[in-house]
């Protein structure tokens, strides 16, 4: 992208929503694509940043090395003439299965690209910044939100492409639960597990997949929750005994774990864990039975300092994305600079 339209004096404001990764569907492969995810969009977590364009590139706020990084390979390979003033005002937190590093990279991109007078799509921008490597999720949440399930890396290795996209029902919960002293596993030793990993078996995909057909969609699509978590809890028990010796246990974090242990001993079969986690998860009916778990956890649970919940709901559209002309936040604390 060269001499691209004149947007000078105008910002660009993005907020890209968290996502929960529900779970694979195929480790195995064997028909030709492997991994295939679902996965939740959510409200409450957000990476919202406002972008100028400028002669250099400079990042502030919160995760800024990280928006300064993406920022800079995507100018770079785009080939675009000039650079991008980024203000994070807040951020998805990193490393705990909320998709944190693909809204960072998305929401970049997408700046730059409206800043510039760019037609790149999401998938494009994932591409660039080598993002959406095995799951399509993140960028499907992106896009349009909702529930999203995706048909897996095919043998191009393109961007997972979203299969399935339906609203979440509204009243329908998510309690989290957070464990503030780890992080899932990323960069170098996620690679590492993939490849350490023994071969998924093939009859366990085939049965994960007939979950979600048969159970998941229609559960979703006729906002009936029982086939909804009885079948998150099943394919997150297979899911997770697989990555087991990668993360320590069926759940990378042992508070998480045994209060997912006893959530579900309680009668609450939707539990699992985001991604690497260490981020859980409980599926409920409505905030207040999300409400009534999380003081039963909180009282059970409490005494671990780094033990916390939270209650969110699913978003059903992607992210926001404004481009203002009045005079912002951003250009006022750089005139006073």
């Amino acid at each position: 992208m060269t001499n691209p339209s004149n947007r000078t004096g105008y910002t660009v404001e993005v907020a890209a929503p968290a996502r929960l990764h529900l779970g694979f569907l195929d480790l195995h492969g064997g028909l030709g694509r492997r991994f295939g995810s679902i996965g939740l969009t959510i409200d409450s977590l957000t990476t919202r940043l406002r972008a100028e364009r400028s002669a250099e590139i400079a990042a502030t706020g919160p995760d800024a090395e990280r928006a300064l990084g993406y920022a800079r390979s995507y100018i770079d390979a785009r080939g675009i003439e000039g650079g991008v003033d980024i203000h994070l005002l807040e951020v998805i937190p990193d490393h705990v299965g909320l998709g944190s590093g693909t809204q960072m990279a998305l929401a970049v991109g997408t700046a730059i690209e409206r800043l510039y007078g760019g037609g790149c799509d999401s998938a494009a921008i994932a591409r660039t910044l080598n993002r959406g490597k095995r799951s399509g999720i993140g960028i499907g949440a992106f896009e349009q939100g909702g529930f999203i399930l995706d048909s897996g890396r095919g043998e191009e290795r393109g961007v997972p492409p979203v299969a399935v996209r339906l609203p979440f029902p509204e009243n329908w919960r998510m309690l989290l639960l957070f464990d503030t002293r780890g992080q899932g596993l990323h960069g170098a030793k996620e690679v590492a597990a993939f490849s350490e990993l023994r071969e998924f078996p093939e009859q366990a995909a085939a049965h994960l997949c007939r979950l979600v057909l048969m159970r998941v969609l229609p559960g979703v699509l006729e906002a009936h929750l029982e086939p909804v978590t009885q079948a998150i809890g099943e394919i997150q028990r297979v899911v997770g005994d697989h990555f087991a010796p990668a993360q320590g246990g069926r759940f990378t974090s042992p508070v998480i774990s045994a209060a997912l242990e006893w959530a579900e001993a309680e009668g609450y079969p939707g539990i699992g864990q985001s991604s690497w986690g260490p981020t859980g998860f409980v599926l409920l009916e409505d905030a207040d039975q999300a409400q009534r778990l999380a003081q039963a956890i909180k009282h059970h649970f409490g005494e671990f300092s780094s033990f916390r919940c939270q209650l969110v709901a699913a978003r059903n559209q992607g992210a926001e994305v404004t481009l203002l002309q009045q005079p912002t936040r951003l250009r006022q604390e750089k005139r006073a600079r």
